[in-house]
Order: structure tokens, then C-alpha cells, then sequence
């Protein structure tokens, strides 16, 4: 059973599923005229759609709590029936969004959450108090299993009926609930190390990155110091990919429509692709993934299985249509830079070549500090290509190599792309959120649409295989995890200035410039404060920058060839001889603390 099945069939889920049920009560007891939608459970809490008279207020999300822990200290039964449509229709004949709902579930197309379906399905409503819904439930026995001390309602935010903006927009209520206060007061803890540790405030704070509506939204500037993070970065992934047989390969922004439609790109993906530019007479798109440009490099010429495994790798920026309502910052863009790989290989060497995929992502993760990875494991989908053989023996490579490696996976049972299954790899921070990176996908379409071959061993052409990877899925989005992952306290590897040289007064100037000349000979990355404020207020500054290092000089520190070391954390070491601190930091680096 996988994690989202186990918390489906929670106690946990009951209680938030019951507890939007309870909120919609308590807003319509508020506004007896309001429209409800659609009120799930979700991951850390519920929410409820409402079209209402009015915006609503902090100060009536403080009534409607209120309302609710009345309706909770009730211990009103949820009471499950089986209806008719017609009997359904009766029951929310003043409720438009239900009654289209209705509808929906009577011709198999979605439930009474907005889910697709299949077929006829039974049509249930659920019934608390004064409160019913249509609802496949399930719910808690009654509402005083409800801790009136353990919810809240967090925020209100705009969303469009059935998420089509050509739809009506509603007010959407988002509320958490837990087992007990102690859990709140845990999850309320987080929310607000997570507001710390948010990259769009970070990435201005300290002068990493933004965004400018002159330019576009979704569209990133790296400043100075994220550039050179940036760099940081890709110099270690060139540098791990090369000692480990991958070939470097560089591909144009644009492509011909022809190439888009050999691709399927302009059948399954055109609404995610920018209109079209007109090149003499021809149109080209901006690309959104890479994978043609890499399988024609493969088709440049006649290929053989000696050349095999290919592995061609490249930092391809790609453009992809979002809209602006779910841009956010570095984890939601519109042009990107993938850290992209496509491996082609022989049905022989496939479990193999799984194997070194998934161990080389691996080291490159833990590399930069995420030690708690897990795999899932996505499956032959409904509307698979290829044959099933190929499939099963795809499946079963990567569920070997999982197994080999000592990872622990979840099946996402039919989760695979049409063209192939895949392993997706999520880690999580330093406050326990999951994120996904890296992605490691068969695909049995491409190598069959752009006619890929190579001679085997017995003179014949044969179609290899072909496995894409992402490992850092797109430097923006991975550079926002890991600002996020240390709250922009970077690694000393990774700091953009890893040492602020401090003087005290400006006859320790020439020493200090004097000292970073020399850091920087040794590779290390320091600048000399030179402003003419306190050595306190530059101390706190370097602190707020988040430097892992500041040497402080004064008269000692001249006279002894030292500097004072303070760490950024607050300790304060003192005096250490210039050639121990260059050691030291060196061992940091290399050691990527």
C-alpha cells in the first residue's frame, strides 16, 4: 500500500475530511445563502470552495471557528446514505456546483471531488447536524471526535471552479486539523520555520536572485552571488559527470514544428509550448524538453553496440508554458535550465545502466546534504505504448536496482508515462518536507518514432533503449530546495563568500587586503569589509548575509600574523594562525560542510 493509500485510509484523513464538512456547516449557518463546491482532505490539513456574498475577512474565519467547535462539542453523528440521482438533484436543488456534480457522477466523468471515473458509481451523501453533502466520505463516527483545541483555519485563497479560469472564481478556505493540540502547535512550529526558510525572501535578502514583471514573470535573474552558487554547482555536476562516461553536448533554444510533430510534443504537449515564431516561411518553437535534439545527435550517424552505453548530457534551458497563477518563484518558472541526461542502451546492458543511474544520482544528492531519499516507483499506465514484455522487463529493472541498492521505494502503480516507467527520486529537508528531484524514465516512443537503431552483435539493426534523466530536475527549482534545505546558511562549498575579513580600524587595512589575497590563492572566497562602520554592526551584517566565516583583524592579529575567527552560528573561537585557518577551511570545503 503506498503512502498516499495508507493516508487515505487514515484516522487522520477521516478527521480532516469530517472537519471540512464541519466548516461548510459553519459557513453556511453564517451565510445561509452561500454556493459550496468541493471539500477534500489533503496532505496537512482540508479545504472547502465557496462562491459567497463577500470576501471574506480574518475576523470572520475567527467567527466561523467559533461556529465550528459549537457544532463539534454537538457530537453529531455522520450519518451515510445511498441516493438516486433524481433524490440528489432534490436534496441540492439550490446548489449549482453540486448539481453539476451530480450530473458528472451519473455519466461516469468525475466524482463529487472533481476525480475522474469510469462507469456508473453509487451517489452517497454523508449528513452531520443540520449539514449534508455529497460525499464517498469516509468521515469519523461523530463530531465530537473532533479535538475543538487541535484545527484552524489558515488562510483563504481564490481558486476557479473545477481549476478553468474561464469558470466561476471562488473563495477557497484552507484549515489544518491534528489528533491533538500538541500536533497543531508542532505543524503551526513548521509553517513558520518554513516562512523562514522561504527562498523568494531569501533569494532577495540576500541577493541571490529576482524576478521582473518588465522582463516577464516565471523568468529568473541570477545575481552575483546565486551566479555564482550556479556555478558552484554545475562545475561539480561537469566535473562528476565527465569522471563518470558522460559526453557533454550543447543544443539549440528553438526547433522546426516538423521536429515537435516526430516528437508528439505538438499532439501531448502543445499547451504547455510558446506560440510559434515564423522563420522564412517556416515556424519554430521554443523547446520544451531536449530529448529530440539529444536522439538526433544519437541518429547523426550509423551507431554500434560497441558504442554502447551512450550517455550524452547537457545544461539545457528549456521554456515552458505555466500560468502566472501557479509561477512561484525558483520552484515555478517559465524558462529553465535542465540538468538533462539521455543514456542509450542495449536490452542487455539495460539493468545494468540502472543500476549506475540511480547510484550516480544518489552520490550527486547526498553530495549536496540530502541524506534522506526515497525512491517511488511508477508503473505501465492504461494508455501505455510498446509491448507489455518490454514494459515488464523495464519495471522489473528498476525495481531490481531499488532492491540491490537498498532503497526504500513505493509502487505508484500505474504512474508511468505512456512511454515508459520510471523512477522518481524525493528528498526531504531539513524540516522533513518532501520535494522531488531527480527523475529516471524509460521510453520505449521516442527510440520508435525517430527510427532509432544500432548493429548488434549479429549484424542486424536492432532499436535500442533509450532512459532520460533529470537528476537535479532544473537548477532553479534546485537551488530553491537548497536555499529552503539551509536556509540560505550555505554549505562552506557552496557560500558565494565563504570568508568576510573584518578590520577594526583602517591602519589594518593593508593586513586584511593583504589576507585575502592570500584566501583566495588557496581558493577560498573572501572579501575585506572596507566601510567605515563598528566592527560590531559589520560582524551582524556578515552574520545576517549568513558568511560562514569572519576574521576579524586588529592590532594582534597584525602583529602576530593571525586573524580572530568568528563563526556565523555565534561561536567564537578567537585568534588562530592564518595558515591553521586556510587549512581548515579547506578541509570544510572539501569535506562540503
Amino acid at each position: 500500500m503506498s503512502t498516499k493509500e495508507q493516508y487515505t485510509d487514515s484516522f487522520l484523513y477521516r478527521l480532516r475530511h469530517s472537519t471540512a464538512h464541519v466548516m461548510a456547516q459553519a459557513v453556511l449557518d453564517k451565510f445561509p445563502g452561500a454556493k459550496i463546491a468541493i471539500g477534500p482532505a489533503i496532505e496537512d490539513g482540508f479545504y472547502y470552495d465557496f462562491d459567497l456574498p463577500r470576501p471574506l475577512t480574518p475576523e470572520d474565519l475567527e467567527e466561523i471557528e467559533a461556529r465550528m467547535r459549537q457544532i463539534i462539542n454537538g457530537k453529531h453523528p455522520f450519518i451515510r446514505r445511498s441516493v438516486s440521482a433524481s433524490e440528489a438533484r432534490q436534496i441540492f436543488k439550490n446548489q449549482d456546483f453540486k448539481l453539476e456534480l451530480i450530473q458528472g457522477l451519473e455519466s461516469g466523468g468525475f466524482d463529487e471531488d472533481g476525480n475522474p471515473l469510469e462507469g456508473n458509481v453509487e451517489i452517497t451523501t454523508y449528513t452531520h447536524d443540520t449539514f449534508t453533502d455529497l460525499c464517498r466520505g469516509p468521515h469519523v463516527e461523530h463530531t465530537g471526535q473532533i479535538n475543538p483545541e487541535a484545527f484552524k483555519l489558515m488562510s483563504v485563497a481564490g481558486a476557479y471552479w473545477r481549476g478553468d479560469e474561464h469558470r466561476p472564481m471562488l473563495q477557497r478556505i484552507y484549515g489544518t486539523v491534528w489528533e491533538n493540540k500538541e500536533d497543531l502547535q508542532e505543524y503551526l512550529r513548521r509553517l513558520e520555520e518554513a516562512k523562514k526558510r522561504d527562498h523568494r525572501r531569501l533569494g532577495r535578502e540576500l541577493d541571490l536572485f529576482s524576478v521582473n514583471d518588465e522582463i516577464g514573470p516565471g523568468l529568473i535573474l541570477w545575481h552575483p552571488k546565486g551566479g555564482k552558487i550556479r556555478k558552484i554547482i554545475e562545475d561539480f555536476w561537469g566535473d562528476e559527470h565527465e569522471q563518470n562516461g558522460y559526453e557533454f553536448i550543447y543544443t539549440p533554444h528553438i526547433g522546426r514544428a516538423a521536429l515537435w510533430e516526430t516528437s508528439g510534443h505538438l499532439v501531448s504537449y502543445r499547451e504547455n509550448m510558446y506560440s510559434p515564431i515564423e522563420i522564412e516561411g517556416q515556424q519554430f518553437y521554443l523547446k520544451p524538453m531536449n530529448c529530440p535534439f539529444h536522439i538526433h545527435i544519437y541518429k547523426s550517424r550509423g551507431r554500434s553496440y560497441r558504442e554502447l552505453p551512450m550517455r550524452l548530457a547537457e545544461k539545457g534551458t528549456v521554456y515552458r508554458f505555466e500560468r502566472s497563477g501557479v509561477l512561484h518563484g525558483l520552484m515555478r518558472v517559465r524558462g529553465f535550465t535542465q540538468d538533462d541526461a539521455h543514456h542509450f542502451c542495449t536490452p542487455e546492458q539495460m539493468p545494468q545502466e540502472i543500476d549506475f543511474v540511480v547510484n550516480f544520482s544518489l552520490h550527486i544528492l547526498r553530495s549536496f546534504g540530502f541524506q534522506d531519499i526515497k525512491a517511488y516507483l511508477a508503473t505501465m499506465p492504461k494508455d501505455a505504448i510498446g509491448e507489455a514484455d518490454q514494459w515488464q522487463a523495464a519495471q522489473n529493472a528498476l525495481k531490481e536496482s531499488l532492491e540491490r541498492i537498498h532503497l526504500p521505494y513505493e509502487v505508484d502503480e500505474g504512474g508511468g508515462a505512456f512511454y515508459g516507467p520510471k523512477i522518481d527520486l524525493k528528498v526531504k529537508d531539513a524540516i522533513q518536507r518532501e520535494w522531488q528531484l531527480s527523475t529516471i524514465q524509460f521510453d520505449f516512443n521516442l527510440p520508435e518514432r525517430f527510427d532509432l537503431t544500432y548493429i548488434a552483435e549479429d549484424g542486424q539493426q536492432h532499436r535500442p533503449y533509450m532512459i532520460h534523466r533529470a537528476l537535479l530536475g532544473s537548477l532553479e527549482r534546485f537551488f530553491g530546495v537548497l536555499i529552503e534545505h539551509y536556509g540560505g546558511a550555505f554549505p562552506v562549498w557552496l557560500a558565494p563568500v565563504q570568508a568576510s575579513i573584518i578590520p577594526i580600524a583602517d591602519r589594518h587595512l593593508d593586513y586584511a587586503f593583504e589576507v585575502m589575497k592570500k584566501l583566495k590563492a588557496y581558493g577560498i572566497r573572501a572579501s575585506v569589509d572596507d566601510r567605515n562602520e563598528r566592527m560590531n554592526a559589520k560582524i551582524r551584517d556578515a552574520q545576517n548575509q549568513k558568511i560562514p566565516y569572519m576574521l576579524v583583524i586588529g592590532d594582534k592579529e597584525v602583529e602576530n600574523r593571525q586573524v580572530a575567527l568568528r563563526l556565523r552560528s555565534g561561536e567564537n573561537p578567537g585568534p588562530i594562525e592564518l595558515d591553521a585557518f586556510i587549512a581548515r577551511a579547506q578541509q570544510d570545503i572539501a569535506d562540503k560542510k
